[in-house]
């Protein structure tokens, strides 16, 4: 697929992504595994892997979308990787897409193995999959989330000592109440008694038992931190 879109470099394109979610804009540049669209605001950086389809046929809507004016928020030398995205981009304002239909504003603070560390104004300190991330925006030097100052949204580093993979850390918080993905279902949340055989054990209020495939967790944050 690589080099299917370094030909489309320069081109309005419109991507089919999982949950029925399309982008349309002008593809600006191609990594080894992600992707620079401009959308005619933002330039959004997309994981090759969730893309399911690529049409160059455009609404007329999406067709009138403008080239950029200025460059990526981004400066790199080298090849991009998601990786490299993530890298140059720590501690840099940030909106991160993950599942549903909310963005998620804040920065990032840490990369490791499988699992990237995000501190949100909303959602606070939350441990992202890469899997599961589906694009990113940097936002300009300007722009700070919901036009918070300094003082309320410091830019602060994670003081706790994190496992090099996503699902050594969840272990590491057993008994801890537990919000995984974003709390889009009560069976979310709850006291985190196990992670067994890929599988996360959690207790939810009611006191119910309910298994979660680790697959499929997305983001996971800790209410006390």
């Amino acid at each position: 697929m690589k080099s299917i879109l370094k030909k489309m470099i320069g081109e309005k394109i419109k991507l089919q992504l999982p949950g029925k979610k399309t982008l349309a804009g002008m593809l600006i540049e191609v990594g080894s595994d992600v992707l620079v669209l401009f959308d005619g605001k933002d330039y959004l950086y997309l994981p090759i892997v969730h893309i399911q389809n690529i049409t160059t046929k455009l609404d007329p809507n999406e067709d009138e979308i403008s080239a950029p004016t200025g460059t990526p928020n981004i400066d790199h030398d080298e090849e991009l990787s998601l990786r490299k995205v993530l890298n140059l981009g720590k501690g840099m304002f940030t909106e991160i897409y993950i599942t549903g239909n909310q963005p998620i504003p804040g920065y990032i603070s840490s990369i490791m193995n499988n699992y990237f560390v995000f501190y949100s104004p909303v959602y606070k300190t939350m441990l992202v999959s890469l899997n599961h991330l589906k694009w990113l925006i940097p936002y300009t030097a300007s722009q700070r989330p919901y036009s918070l100052t300094n003082q309320q949204l410091p830019l602060n580093p994670l003081n706790i000592s994190l496992a090099r993979t996503l699902e050594v850390q969840i272990e590491k918080m057993t008994n801890e109440l537990v919000i995984l993905n974003i709390g889009e279902n009560p069976n979310f949340i709850g006291k985190l008694n196990s992670l067994q055989n890929n599988f996360i054990e959690l207790i939810t209020a009611r006191e119910e038992t309910v298994y979660l495939n680790m697959q499929h967790v997305q983001t996971v944050h800790f209410t006390n931190l």
